[in-house]
């Protein structure tokens, strides 16, 4: 279904954190994008950012920002308190946005936020990128093209290797230390919507979390199992504090087997794929697997780009907001299946309004 054509060209961004300068650096190299304004309550961050990349203004207040500067398009990259406020100004302007994740603070304000934007026809996207990375794109290409015929499973082992010691995080998003949930909420849940994305919709859950590294308030460990409505299963086998074999941990985060009655799709930590067909040898794929020095393979970019296409054709895009609310329900559910040490049917199941954080042992 079509959509009203909304060319872009003026775009602002709102946070001037760590993450942030991905996506400037996103909106820098696109063709025809000029970055109108950077904002944040950090008057110098916003004033360096908008310096580093080309910006024509920085401020401090979104409110003077959204009266003074034409914006065709917004890019929230702010902690998910301020995206209620920030979402809201927005619809009622009329302006086109992009949500970081954490979308919200809970499930039932992400779904307040996107009737807001539904009753107002204002398109409401959440920057979830990870589906962007060139490696998943190949994926998902290659299995369009039916290389791996009818899928059987997949699984993921995250280990990103950044979470050891008492110092984990601070160097480069120390809040980490503190969220009360932790792996799923700010890591796992890129990987729902990535499984969401190469085998189809999510039928249930079963998770038991843990906490490794003391220091850390939330879970950083866990092992999720995953039904699909085709039948076909997937495993996540999670923790921040291992690394595996790459030249860059974080590049790929860790390592992913895609299993089909054809053969078997890998990824490594070095984000190269190969395919091994059911009894013969495995050989490696070419591909363009992206910029290696920005985060993803330039996912960020590549995200915005297809926002920008979709905006400006009037074609519906990927991560609208209301899809994202099933990896949100998801997501809730892992946590539940932990809670009661049971398996969660994600259509049976009601987010709790208010989320509850998980109960974990630390391991001695």
């Amino acid at each position: 279904m079509t959509q009203a054509a909304r060319p872009v060209q003026r775009v602002a961004v709102i946070g001037a954190g760590y993450f942030s300068q991905f996506h400037l650096h996103g909106w820098q190299n696109l063709p025809g994008i000029e970055i109108v304004a950077v904002c944040d309550a950090d008057e110098q961050k916003a004033a360096q950012s908008a310096l580093q990349f080309g910006a024509a203004r920085s401020m401090s207040s979104p409110e003077k920002m959204f009266a003074s500067v034409d914006i065709d398009l917004l890019d929230i990259v702010t902690p998910p308190g301020s995206h209620e406020s920030l979402i809201r100004q927005a619809v009622t302007r009329g302006i086109p946005t992009i949500c970081q994740k954490p979308f919200a603070t809970c499930f039932a304000q992400a779904l307040a936020m996107t009737e807001l934007a539904e009753q107002a026809k204002i398109p409401l996207i959440v920057h979830e990128n990870f589906r962007f990375m060139p490696w998943y794109r190949e994926m998902r290409r290659l299995i369009d093209m039916g290389m791996l015929g009818k899928l059987h499973g997949i699984s993921f082992r995250l280990r990103p290797g950044d979470g050891q010691g008492v110092d984990a995080y601070l160097g480069r998003q120390p809040y980490f230390q503190k969220l009360p949930r932790f792996l799923v909420a700010e890591t796992v849940v890129h990987f729902i919507d990535t499984f969401r994305y190469l085998c189809g919709e999510v039928k249930s859950v079963y998770a038991h979390l843990r906490r490794i590294n003391p220091v850390i308030a939330g879970e950083d460990a866990g092992f999720i199992h995953f039904e699909f409505a085709t039948g076909a299963t997937g495993s996540l086998d999670g923790n921040r504090l291992n690394d595996h074999v790459a030249d860059n941990p974080r590049r790929t985060m860790g390592e992913m087997w895609l299993e089909g009655e054809h053969g078997i799709l890998r990824l490594d930590g070095n984000a190269k794929l190969y395919f091994k067909p059911h009894l013969g040898t495995e050989k490696a794929l070419d591909y363009d697997s992206g910029c290696e020095t920005q985060f993803g393979g330039s996912a960020c970019q590549r995200l915005q780009q297809h926002v920008v296409n979709s905006l400006s054709s009037g074609f519906p895009a990927e991560n609208t907001a209301r899809d994202y609310l099933r990896n949100l329900r998801i997501q809730e559910a892992v946590y539940a299946s932990h809670a009661q040490g049971c398996r969660i049917e994600i259509d049976r199941f009601t987010p709790p309004e208010i989320p509850t954080n998980p109960v974990l042992a630390t391991v001695s």
